[in-house]
């Protein structure tokens, strides 16, 4: 006998118990046995799926540290899969983004005469927002609105996502100040994804390297002023 005590795509903490019995198949390196009793030993998003033997698989997606989306984020996608009126989109979250032909499209799309690879592509990155998000079911995406769409030209730098309040700055300190000093546009995702455009290939690395200094000093004080620092030397040292 098997007695399953979470729901399959909810999160578990440290100390959880996840499930008892034999019957039970585990996928994932973050389960502990005790007996016949199983304990989620990191925070993560647990998966249970019933095999067609009876028996239960259960694994866990390491949570921490992972993007989580909340309905009105910006963030970064890249396309994975097409459906027959969506795309699957990887939004660099446990949870895969779902985007619908009404949320890209203002007009009526016949599937037996049209083909969604006319507007997006898998392999194409989308600037998108989250509309909504339950945990029930995966993220809801649009691109329709000012700044959303595919994206057809820069570079994408991935950071941790916890690091993006500081690449952001107070009340969007930090990135103006990125964008002033190296005259890049930078669109930052809150899935720890950022677009950076800029009008050179110096600019560019200079942009990028500054925003992975970002990431790895973001503990400490007087990073900005720091940074600009950083970006003056290599504008200098560069000569542009």
């Amino acid at each position: 006998m098997v007695r399953i005590h979470v729901q399959s795509r909810s999160i578990v903490l440290p100390g959880d118990i996840i499930a008892e019995g034999n019957d039970i198949v585990v996928e994932s390196p973050f389960i502990e046995r005790k007996g016949n009793q199983y304990y989620a030993t990191i925070t993560g998003l647990v998966n249970v799926q019933q095999l067609e033997d009876g028996k239960y698989k259960i694994s866990i997606i390491p949570l921490e540290g992972a993007y989580i989306p909340k309905s009105g984020d910006i963030v970064i996608g890249l396309v994975k899969d097409i459906g027959l009126t969506h795309w699957e989109v990887d939004i660099a979250s446990p949870y895969k983004g779902i985007l619908t032909i009404q949320e890209v499209l203002d007009r009526p799309f016949n599937p037996a005469v049209d083909s969604l690879k006319k507007y997006l592509d898998v392999g194409d990155y989308i600037v998108a927002k989250v509309v909504a998000f339950d945990r029930a079911r995966d993220p809801l995406l649009t691109i329709k609105g000012k700044g959303l769409g595919r994206i057809v030209e820069g570079s994408i730098v991935e950071i941790k996502p916890s690091r993006i309040p500081r690449v952001i700055g107070k009340k969007g300190s930090m990135v103006n100040m990125l964008m002033n000093e190296t005259g890049c546009e930078i669109v930052v995702g809150q899935n720890g994804r950022i677009l950076v455009n800029c009008p050179n290939k110096d600019l560019e690395e200079i942009a990028i390297l500054s925003i992975k200094k970002i990431e790895v000093e973001a503990h400490t004080t007087g990073l900005t002023e720091r940074v600009r620092e950083f970006i003056r030397e290599e504008k200098a040292r560069r000569g542009v």
